[in-house]
C-alpha cells in the first residue's frame, strides 16, 4: 500500500479520500441493506439444511470483503488501461463462456450450466461478460463515432462480436442475462449517438428475437402464460410467484419486522437469491421496498449523470463505461422486481447488491470502483485530449 501512496489516486491524493461520497454512500448503504436481508432470508433454510443460520450470512460477508478489496484495487487502475486491454478481456470472458458449457467444467444447478467452480467458490462467467461488453462497446464507440451515428454498418458491427456471445448464454441456458447483455448494449449505442430510425429497427429486431426465443422453447412460453394468473396452478408453475405474491400481501404498510417473514420459511424458493425483494418487502413493508426502490433508482440515475458529466468534458470512454453500467444496473433491477411482483415472467436474475451470490456482488462492487475512477478522471481532467496533466500537477493540487 506503501508504493501505491505514491501515484494520485481517488484513495491516495492531496486530498485523501477523493470520491463521489453521494454514489459511494448509496452503494454502500445497498450492500449493508443487501448483507442484513440475505441473513433473515436464508437463516430457516440454512439452519435446517446447513446446522447454521449464519451459514449465508459468513459467505455472504465474505463475498463483500473480497468485492471491496478487489474494487480497492480497481479504483487504482487508470481508465485507459482498460481501454487498451479491452479486447484481452472480452476475449477472457469469450474463454469463460465456452468453459462453462463444457460437460466437466461448468457447474450445473438446476438444469442450467452457468458456474465454474474453484474450490468454495463458484464464478459466474455470465456476470463478467456483460462488463467485457461494456468495456467493448465503450471503446467501439470512441472510435467509430462518427460512423456509428452516420450509417447502417457502424451500428451494427458490434454485434457481430455481441451475438456470439449472447448465443453462448443462451447455451447455458441463461435468457435472463441474454437479455440485460443486448438491452444494454441497445442502450449504450443510441446514448452514442445512432439516429431514431436505426434505434428503433433494433429495438423492434430484439423484441421479435424475444418473441422467437419463448415460442421455440416450451418451458419459456409456460411460464409467459403462468405468471399472467399464477392461481391457475399456485402448486405447479405458479408456485413461486404465488408465495412471493403472498409475500407482498402479508407486509402491507409496514412489513411483519425484520426477520419475521413467514414465506421464507420453506414456502418460497430462492428466497435470498432472486427473491430476496419479496421477502424484504414482507419484512419491511410497501414503505420499505418503496425507499429501497428509491435508493436503487438514486445510484442508478447518479451513474448516468456521472457519465454525463464526462462526456461534457469530453471523457467519452469513461462517459460511455458509466452509461452502460447504470443502464446495466436498472435493467436487472426492473427484471427482478418485476418477477417479483408478478408484472414479468419468472426468471432467475438477481437483484444487483442485495441479491446472495459471489459472482454478483462482486461485479457490482467492481462497477461502483468503475464510476469512482470515471468521476476521479473526470475532476481531474485525466484522459480528456485537450488536457495533459502531469502526476506533479496532480500531486501539487
Amino acid at each position: 500500500m506503501f508504493g501505491l501512496r505514491l501515484v494520485p489516486s481517488p484513495l491516495f491524493g492531496p486530498r485523501g479520500l477523493d470520491l463521489d461520497f453521494p454514489l459511494l454512500a448509496g452503494c454502500l448503504a445497498l450492500l449493508g441493506l443487501g448483507l442484513v436481508m440475505v441473513t433473515s432470508a436464508s437463516s430457516e433454510v440454512a439452519a435446517a439444511n446447513l446446522g447454521s443460520p449464519l451459514y449465508y450470512f459468513w459467505r455472504h460477508a465474505i463475498y463483500l470483503l473480497i468485492g471491496l478489496g478487489i474494487a480497492a484495487a480497481i479504483i487504482m487502475v487508470p481508465l485507459d488501461l482498460w481501454r487498451k486491454g479491452s479486447p484481452l478481456v472480452l476475449l477472457g470472458a469469450f474463454v469463460l463462456l465456452i468453459a462453462v458449457i463444457v460437460p466437466g467444467v461448468g457447474r450445473e444447478v438446476n438444469g442450467a450450466m452457468r458456474w465454474i467452480g474453484f474450490g468454495m467458490f463458484n464464478v459466474q462467467p455470465s456476470e463478467l461478460a456483460k462488463v467485457a461488453a461494456i468495456f467493448f462497446l465503450a471503446g467501439y464507440l470512441v472510435r467509430r463515432q462518427d460512423e456509428v451515428q452516420g450509417s447502417w454498418m457502424g451500428f451494427f458491427k458490434p454485434f457481430v462480436i455481441l451475438l456470439p456471445m449472447a448465443v453462448l448464454l443462451l447455451m447455458e441456458p441463461d435468457f435472463g442475462a441474454t437479455v440485460v447483455l443486448m438491452g444494454t448494449a441497445i442502450g449504450m449505442l443510441f446514448l452514442g449517438g445512432v439516429g431514431m430510425l436505426r434505434f428503433l429497427f433494433m429495438v423492434a429486431l430484439a423484441v421479435g428475437a424475444v418473441a422467437l426465443l419463448v415460442v421455440l422453447e416450451p418451458y419459456r412460453m409456460q411460464r409467459m402464460t403462468t405468471f399472467t394468473d399464477p392461481w391457475s396452478d399456485q402448486f405447479g408453475a405458479g408456485y413461486q410467484l404465488a408465495q412471493a405474491l403472498i409475500a407482498f400481501g402479508r407486509g402491507g404498510w409496514l412489513g411483519e419486522g425484520l426477520g419475521a417473514s413467514v414465506q421464507k420459511q420453506f414456502y418460497l424458493p430462492e428466497a435470498h437469491t432472486d427473491f430476496v425483494f419479496a421477502v424484504l418487502a414482507e419484512e419491511l413493508g410497501a414503505v420499505g421496498a418503496l425507499l429501497t426502490v428509491a435508493l436503487f433508482v438514486f445510484v442508478t440515475l447518479r451513474a448516468l449523470y456521472l457519465g454525463l458529466l464526462a462526456e461534457r468534458s469530453d471523457q467519452l470512454f469513461g462517459a460511455y463505461v458509466a452509461y452502460g453500467i447504470g443502464i446495466m444496473w436498472i435493467g436487472q433491477f426492473l427484471i427482478n422486481v418485476g418477477v417479483n411482483v408478478g408484472l414479468l415472467p419468472t426468471k432467475g436474475l438477481t437483484l444487483p447488491f442485495l441479491s446472495y451470490g459471489g459472482s454478483s456482488l462482486i461485479v457490482c462492487c467492481i462497477c461502483l470502483a468503475l464510476l469512482l475512477r470515471i468521476d476521479w478522471e473526470r475532476r481531474h481532467a485525466l484522459g480528456n485530449a485537450e488536457v495533459e496533466l502531469t502526476e506533479e500537477d496532480l500531486a501539487h493540487g
